[in-house]
């Protein structure tokens, strides 16, 4: 109940400042869209600030929604002395729905309503509409297909676009329509349940924004390891030159394990794909969590980091595991060196470790792991050891 407040007269906060709270005031100049830009439709997906409205009359799930910052709360007209009556528990801005309309509690409209089941319908809802600068839809049939079409038609408008959302999964899918997403949900929802796997995800998607650590460390050791069963990690997204997998025997150390989005002479490129290692091996999941190899499987998310250190999450859509021959290769970081960290490869040309090179602009590439020698310095990115199912916690462990 950190966040919670003791009663507050909405009537002594300014207009401005309250419509700006419930994400009613645009407090920066909208990024305006090009409907043949997609460059700019990605670009500015991840940065736009997305907003939530909660719909509830569960007690529970309005203190977790303030708890986490959503405090804009939607009640029915009939629900006024329920909005009272926690406008004295917390510092929230009630809205009411009267009559397809959407108010404040100064009887101000802040937003017009649309319930969308068939086309004709959809083809109503247009940005020049001058009833409210918000606007918020329930989509009743389709869901993704119309979300896009809204995207796609609002992109240039000034209006903010809700959609109404009954579970995490459905707010998910509105707020990545066309990659940009709609500008915010209605979490409609009476479980607490659903407001903590929408933060989660808020949480993995603001995660991405963050710049990894990532390490110089020397190469010490290259050597043949034997047979092994090998990963090869297929993710649903393509990969440029520079990213990878974080891949590792121990968790403190994970080399960044290149894509083989490389062309060659004697196989066409794989963008989409990592031979990471054997089965054994960590490999880096969103959350600051890690992973075994074997673990991977189609549905589930890693993380994928480029030389920079930026990362963004993607979804495996398949893993084979074969047999293979492995190379074993252990480095040490240039700030201590007297810890050693490993990882196994296949031993093949389209298995590389993204390396720093010298020479003129010190650029930064992949290297195959059959090239790999004594003295090169590769990227790592350290961290924690210690873990359990794949969380980092503080304890005592040697791995070697």
């Amino acid at each position: 109940m950190a966040l919670l407040f003791p009663p507050v007269s909405l009537v002594e906060i300014p207009r401005t400042e309250r419509l700006r709270s419930c994400g009613l005031v645009d407090c920066d100049k909208r990024t305006k869209f090009r409907t043949n830009c997609c460059v700019a439709l990605r670009a500015s997906s991840s940065m736009e600030k997305k907003v939530v409205w909660i719909w509830t009359e569960n007690k529970q799930v309005m203190t977790a929604a303030v708890e986490r910052g959503w405090n804009t709360l939607v009640f029915s007209s009939h629900c006024r002395d329920l909005a009272h009556e926690w406008s004295s528990m917390a510092l929230i801005y009630p809205l009411f729905i009267e009559e397809g309309e959407l108010f404040d509690s100064e009887h101000r409209r802040v937003a017009t309503f649309f319930e969308i089941s068939c086309p004709e319908q959809l083809e109503q809802l247009q940005p020049k509409d001058e009833q409210a600068e918000n606007v918020i839809v329930n989509l009743l049939d389709w869901q993704v297909i119309p979300a896009e079409n809204i995207v796609a038609a609002f992109q240039s408008s000034q209006k903010t676009v809700f959609a109404i959302s009954r579970n995490p999964t459905e707010a998910q899918v509105f707020l990545e329509a066309l990659e940009l997403g709609l500008s915010g949900v209605v979490l409609k929802v009476e479980d607490v349940k659903d407001v903590l796997e929408l933060k989660d995800y808020f949480d993995r998607r603001n995660e991405t924004s963050n710049l990894l650590d990532l390490t110089k460390a020397t190469v010490t050791q290259v050597q043949m390891a034997g047979m092994g069963d090998r990963v090869c990690v297929d993710l649903c997204s393509l990969m440029k030159p520079g990213e990878g997998l974080l891949v590792g025997s121990f968790a403190r150390g994970l080399f960044l394990v290149h894509s083989e989005c490389l062309e060659s002479n004697y196989i066409s490129s794989r963008p989409f794909r990592v031979n990471a290692g054997p089965v054994h091996a960590y490999v880096a999941v969103p959350g600051g969590k890690t992973c075994y190899l074997s673990e991977l499987k189609a549905g589930k998310e890693v993380i994928v980091v480029d030389q920079s250190g930026r990362q963004r999450t993607a979804i495996v859509g398949r893993v084979k595991i074969e047999t293979r021959p492995l190379i074993l290769v252990e480095a040490k970081s240039d700030s201590d060196n007297h810890i050693a960290y490993s990882i196994l490869l296949q031993n093949a040309e389209t298995v590389a470790l993204v390396c720093f090179q010298g020479g003129k602009g010190h650029r930064i590439t992949a290297i195959p792991v059959t090239s790999l020698k004594v003295g090169d310095e590769v990227l790592l990115r350290i961290q924690g050891g210690a873990r359990h199912t794949g969380i980092e916690i503080q304890e005592f462990i040697v791995e070697k």
